[in-house]
């Protein structure tokens, strides 16, 4: 057992490296009273902790979304205003994952959420993200389908071929 911090686990080495962020998810799996120690990592002042935060947020709700559900209006109102690509991209695929566990209230805000960022952002996995949550919830949905559609157009012609193929794919599907 260690009695290093999540924020001290989750700090240094490359960027695009894991570091210790299996470590800390093992440790929240075995102990869900640490949620909120982790979650209180993405707003560290230190953006690698925050993107290790955000790919630990999300590997846990694959294994266990309901206990997410208490952190559903924090994810709306705190993380979607951290200005960066990782907790974006992470926002997308836990709202995609919480959708059923959420209000009517939350879901709106959750879309409002992801429109923006699809206008907004030009990270190509923010978009692929936002893109993939937004195009299956406009299944159900002629008004999101109808202000969708031409963003999907739009992204059809970004010169990154993962955006471009995205958008062209979920677009057909759409239609």
């Amino acid at each position: 057992m260690t009695s290093e911090s999540f924020e001290e686990m989750l700090t240094g080495g490359h960027p695009n490296s894991l570091g210790r962020t299996i470590e800390v998810v093992d440790m929240v799996l075995a102990n869900s009273t640490r949620l909120l120690d982790l979650y209180n990592c993405y707003f560290s002042a230190d953006e690698i902790v925050r993107l290790r935060t955000s790919n630990a947020i999300k590997r846990i709700s694959l294994e266990n979304p309901e206990w997410l559900i208490p952190y559903i209006d924090k994810l709306i109102s705190e993380i979607s205003n951290i200005n960066q690509p990782s907790a974006q991209w992470t926002l997308a695929n836990l709202f995609q994952t919480l959708a059923v566990f959420m209000t009517e209230t939350q879901k709106n805000k959750a879309k409002n959420i992801l429109q923006k960022n699809l206008e907004t952002y030009t990270d190509w996995i923010v978009l692929n993200n936002t893109m993939d949550t937004l195009s299956k919830w406009a299944k159900n949905d002629s008004i999101l389908k109808e202000w969708l559609l031409p963003h999907l157009e739009r992204l059809a012609h970004d010169p990154r071929k993962s955006v471009s193929g995205r958008a062209k794919k979920m677009k057909t599907a759409l239609i």
